[in-house]
């Protein structure tokens, strides 16, 4: 007994180490127990950390060569008439049914919209200088937003770049109307996450000092204002620049000049940044227009450090986004072209992308194309912190 005893206290402390060694390899096994979950959530914030957006041309409804062939006054009348007859019988709110379908099967935290025209009226037509017709006709973006709503989308307008405002009158029974045209670029954002996981801030827009200008036998010298809607997204606590523009189709070098614009501005920044619109540039040149489409812009873009999400995701397929006949009535796609895209630079990658309204399903009910464009949906990675 003594000598079990004597033995005891060692043995007390042999037992005191088994426990402690007990501890240690319970909570070793906790914490490899946890580990998995880690890895998961680590894994689940990465591939979180993506931006899903999409570009989209919505077609201002008509072709408007007609008014700046006009030669007077009279001209410009059976002109402005012709051309909004037009912008009626391509039915935005039907169109906006498909455009929404898009937006919703695509999902983006931002939309980069181009040609949200704003149509209003003005009866009797009063012939003002000025554009002050304020009945509204056809607003595109609040229609957009409103079938976005009927699908349970919640988006809302974060920045928004007014460029052409103006007005012309038209034929009406019993004399004349105004009608005024108010072109914008927006960009929407998603307003139903949480802000820890996706927030805008930083709001900005402005218009290029660089604008094509022609002479016009009766409305004098006409300016063609564009520019540029800009907004710093987080997603996950990583931030990106997200620009919009849609550039000059009419004058090669003022196109240029726009573009080199935009990288002394909006996208002079060492953020991770996303440039989304209708460049009126031709990828490759394939199906470029002379004069028109046919630039260097974009490869003045891709040689400052823009990668090509459509070339990184899609090497053999032309993805071609443009253009439908005006009436939007061709039975078979037109498309020859690709000028809207989606680009990235400073670390970002790209995960997926695709087009949307190229195909002849994606027509409304009566037959009308979406857009004279095909849009572009992107999914990117954002680089880690």
């Amino acid at each position: 007994m003594l000598e079990i005893l004597r033995v005891g206290a060692p043995a007390g402390r042999s037992v005191r180490h088994r426990r402690t060694a007990a501890a240690f390899l319970t909570l070793l096994s906790a914490l490899l127990l946890a580990l998995p979950g880690w890895f998961s959530a680590a894994a689940t914030d990465a591939s979180s950390a993506q931006l899903k957006v999409l570009t989209r041309n919505l077609y201002l409804g008509a072709d408007l060569r007609p008014v700046l062939g006009a030669t007077d006054s009279a001209s410009l009348i059976a002109a402005v008439t012709k051309v909004y007859a037009q912008v009626q019988a391509t039915d935005f709110p039907e169109r906006a049914e498909a455009l929404a379908d898009e937006i919703a099967a695509s999902d983006p935290h931002l939309v980069g919209l181009q040609e949200v025209r704003l149509w209003r009226s003005q009866t009797p037509a009063d012939l003002s200088p000025t554009p002050n017709a304020t009945r509204v006709e056809y607003d595109f973006l609040q229609i957009l937003i409103d079938e976005l709503a009927l699908r349970g989308k919640h988006y809302a307008a974060v920045a928004t770049l007014t460029s052409t405002d103006r007005e012309l009158p038209r034929s009406v029974p019993g004399g004349l109307q105004d009608i005024r045209l108010t072109d914008r670029d927006v960009i929407l954002a998603r307003t139903d996450l949480p802000t820890k996981q996706f927030s805008v801030t930083n709001a900005q827009q402005g218009l290029f000092q660089a604008r094509f200008v022609i002479p016009h036998p009766a409305l004098g010298n006409i300016a063609f204002p564009r520019g540029w809607s800009a907004v710093d997204a987080t997603v996950h606590g990583r931030t990106v620049r997200v620009v919009n523009t849609h550039l000059e189709a009419a004058a090669p070098a003022v196109q240029v000049r726009q573009g080199n614009e935009l990288l002394g501005g909006p996208l002079g920044t060492a953020l991770p940044t996303v440039l989304l619109g209708d460049l009126n540039s031709a990828a490759g040149g394939v199906g470029a227009v002379p004069g028109s489409t046919g630039t260097p812009t974009l490869g003045n873009l891709l040689a400052a450090g823009f990668h090509d999400v459509w070339i990184d995701s899609h090497r053999k397929n032309p993805g071609f986004t443009c253009c439908q006949a005006a009436d939007l009535r061709n039975a078979t796609s037109t498309l020859s072209q690709r000028i809207d895209y989606v680009l990235f630079r400073n670390g970002i990658t790209a995960v997926t992308a695709g087009r949307v309204g190229e195909e002849e399903g994606d027509r409304t009910a009566s037959g009308l194309w979406p857009s004279d464009h095909a849009g572009v949906r992107a999914v990117l990675r954002l680089p880690q912190r």
